[in-house]
Order: structure tokens, then C-alpha cells, then sequence
């Protein structure tokens, strides 16, 4: 069989199973993030002020900001796993984009200049390096293990979006223990956050999704 008759047969099976592939990956995640959230529960908690910060912008913003983050991810994770790689799953990184820079510049905008560096800071740099890529860990390998049944076209890629939807869901939880909500430290924190894990997840997806 040639190659151009093996990746058609690979992306007519893939349409066919595209819901499949889908509840797996949605099922993982799932698996994952239940893990992560016994974790979470144990040793870090909900912050106490928690619905008194659902009442301010900041937070409601980080929010919005790894929820549209987490549909990102799951949009390219899927799209990774296919033989063939189409661009669509682009689209869904525009709203984390729009938030990002409407949070970003509101925050610059009503914040006094000298401040900017105390809240990029913030109080909690070392907990969110360390409780993300620890909250990424389980939904990471449940990701890898539900996309072996997939054909990416590149493995690595394929790796490395399963990190980043693993952080992403990380993320999810982290803001609920996270006393920092400012927009200039959820950009630069949660986000170096994530590195490692995308990291790992193409290292590890280079050699467990090859076919």
C-alpha cells in the first residue's frame, strides 16, 4: 500500500471514528481530573474567600481565562490526533486570546504602574509552579493512553497537546485554591506552569503515539 492510500484509509477511519475518539479523550480527562481533584482536597483546599471572589472582575476573569483555555486544548488535542492536521482548531484559541488581552489591559489600565510588579509577583508563584504540572500529572497520563488508539501525524505534537490540556485542566482547579488573580500574574505564572507539562507530554507522545 502506498503511502498516500495508508494516510486516506487513516483519515476515513478517523472520521468514522471521530465521536470515539472524542468520549476517550473526554473520558480520560475526566478520569484524570478526579484524581487531581482528591489531590486538590487534601492538601490544598478551596481558598476561604471563595464566593466572596466570584463577586470581583479578576476573578472571574482567570476563569474565563483556563475554562476557554481548557476548550482550547481539547480542540487541538483532538485535532493532533488525526493522521491528517487541519487548522480549525485555531479558532478556538481566539477567545482565550480576547480575554487574555481585555483582562491584561483593563488590569494595566486601572492599576497605578508602581503596583504592576508586586501583583506580577504575587503571593504564590512557587505554590502555582509546583501544584499545576502536580495537578497535570494523572489527566496527562490518562490523555496519552486514550490517543495510543489514534494515528497523529505527529506524535510529539500529539504529546504535547495532551500536556497542554492537562495543564489547562490543571489550571481549572489551581484557581480555585489560588489567592492571586491578577491578570498579570494568571499570564505569566500559570502559563510557565504549563511549559514542563507540554514538555513531558511531547517527550513521552514522541515515542508512546508513534504508529
Amino acid at each position: 500500500m502506498r503511502t498516500e492510500q495508508l494516510v486516506a484509509s487513516l483519515v476515513a477511519d478517523r472520521v468514522g471514528s471521530a465521536r470515539p475518539l472524542g468520549r476517550s479523550v473526554g473520558q480520560a480527562l475526566l478520569a484524570g481530573a478526579a484524581v487531581s481533584l482528591v489531590i486538590f482536597a487534601v492538601e490544598f483546599k478551596p481558598r476561604v474567600d471563595l464566593a466572596a471572589a466570584f463577586a470581583t472582575w479578576r476573578f472571574d476573569a482567570k476563569l474565563g481565562l483556563v475554562l476557554s483555555a481548557l476548550v482550547a486544548a481539547s480542540a487541538a488535542c483532538l485535532a493532533m490526533a488525526r493522521p491528517v492536521i487541519t487548522v480549525q482548531w485555531r479558532w478556538a484559541v481566539l477567545p482565550v486570546l480576547l480575554i487574555a488581552v481585555a483582562a491584561l489591559g483593563t488590569e494595566l489600565a486601572v492599576l497605578p504602574a508602581g503596583t504592576w510588579e508586586a501583583r506580577l509577583v504575587g503571593s504564590n508563584a512557587l505554590v502555582c509552579l509546583t501544584a499545576i504540572p502536580l495537578f497535570a500529572l494523572a489527566p496527562l497520563t490518562a490523555l496519552l493512553l486514550a490517543l495510543r488508539r489514534a494515528a497523529p501525524a505527529s506524535p510529539a505534537l500529539a504529546g504535547a497537546a495532551c500536556g497542554a490540556l492537562a495543564a489547562a485542566a490543571a489550571a481549572v482547579i489551581y484557581a480555585f485554591h489560588c489567592f492571586d488573580d491578577s491578570p498579570l500574574f494568571v499570564l505569566t505564572w500559570y502559563t510557565l506552569a504549563a511549559i514542563p507539562v507540554m514538555l513531558v507530554g511531547a517527550a513521552i507522545g514522541r515515542r508512546l503515539l508513534r504508529w
